[in-house]
């Protein structure tokens, strides 16, 4: 049993407590004679005592030019100050671990101390004080029977819930529970619900404002984010056709490369062709990569060579044997290495 307490402790703390106060504190809140909430909603009344006529708002006295310069108070709401000789009065001092059942601590102190019969036992009582440990608590009992006499020769009333009863102690006063505090509780409460229905409908309003602002946002993300969508593949599509090019443009690096370091043997052939003229013609011809080994006869092998050394195209022409008389022919033989553009350059070299 011990180890099932322990279950309901947070920090040391009882949290089975935790409605009670949390209903205590409200109930002080909205209906306790301090209350900032009644003291705006609740209305005036008309209080006869031995001393005339006053007027009360909120459990306090008011001024009667004040209450007379504003609503005039309703004849339903009136009530009685009894004499301090029709009540028994007590302050008490209890613990402040009773502030969640004080009705029920309040109603057993009733029984403890009437000097009356139950049935004709009356009583109110009021949060008067608190501080760390205690509660101070004022407490007021009346005979229901001496009551009613009271209100009979005194003002003529013989109906308890025509009138509400209060009792004074020392500069405050107790609404007695059982006459006619129930009619301006009803009102007060129907004021308390309207007020309370107005604040749910503006905050209705303004959640539904919110919400229909988070739901256009919410709109406009699911455009953005399908326009995103849209661009993304937009953009996937231009880089794979960037990445295609860059693929394609290697692949023809790649060939100019190749063509480079191995030149087309046709187009050579054809520029000796055009260099050499009439004059001259080939008797060999091999090609390696951008090396040509050339053998052929001229008029005048010298200027054949010479020629050739002067064409932009080749970057070294060297000679690796002598001009000879090619057999009787009247014509030299010539025998040539020549290195294309883009090797090392050179001139004639005679070995």
């Amino acid at each position: 049993m011990a180890q099932l307490d322990q279950n309901w402790n947070l920090f040391g703390y009882d949290v089975r407590q935790l409605f009670r106060h949390w209903r205590a504190a409200w109930r002080e809140f909205l209906w306790g004679y301090d209350s900032p909430v009644k003291a705006r909603l609740d209305e005036e009344l008309r209080v006869y005592s031995e001393r005339g006529v006053e007027f009360f708002h909120a459990g306090h006295r008011v001024d009667q030019c004040k209450a007379q310069s504003g609503t005039e108070p309703d004849s339903e709401c009136e009530a009685v100050l009894l004499p301090e000789s029709l009540v028994l009065s007590k302050t008490l001092v209890m613990p402040l671990a009773v502030e969640s059942d004080l009705d029920m601590a309040m109603a057993l102190e009733v029984t403890a101390n009437s000097p009356f019969p139950q049935s004709d036992t009356g009583y109110g009582w009021r949060l008067a004080d608190r501080d760390d440990k205690t509660l101070k608590v004022q407490l007021a009992i009346v005979s229901l029977s001496s009551t009613m006499s009271y209100l009979g020769q005194q003002y003529d009333c013989h109906d308890a819930q025509a009138r509400e009863v209060w009792a004074n102690i020392g500069d405050a006063v107790i609404v007695l529970s059982g006459f006619g505090e129930k009619t301006r509780l009803q009102r007060y409460n129907r004021r308390l619900f309207r007020v309370a229905s107005t604040i749910a409908y503006c905050a209705l309003i303004l959640l539904i404002i919110f919400a229909t602002a988070a739901g256009m946002k919410y709109l406009e993300l699911q455009q953005l984010r399908r326009v995103s969508g849209q661009v993304q593949e937009q953009a996937s599509e231009a880089m794979n056709m960037r990445t295609d090019i860059v693929a394609a443009n290697e692949t023809i690096a790649t060939v100019n490369q190749m063509v480079a370091l191995r030149p087309n043997p046709h187009v050579e052939m054809a520029r000796l062709s055009r260099l050499l003229g009439d004059g001259a013609s080939l008797l060999q011809f091999n090609m390696q990569g951008t090396s040509l080994s050339v053998r052929g006869v001229a008029d005048d092998a010298a200027v054949i060579v010479q020629q050739l050394t002067d064409e932009p195209s080749y970057a070294r022409v060297t000679a690796p044997q002598a001009i000879t008389k090619y057999f009787n022919t009247g014509q030299e033989q010539f025998f040539l290495n020549i290195e294309l553009a883009g090797g090392e350059a050179g001139g004639v070299v005679n070995e």
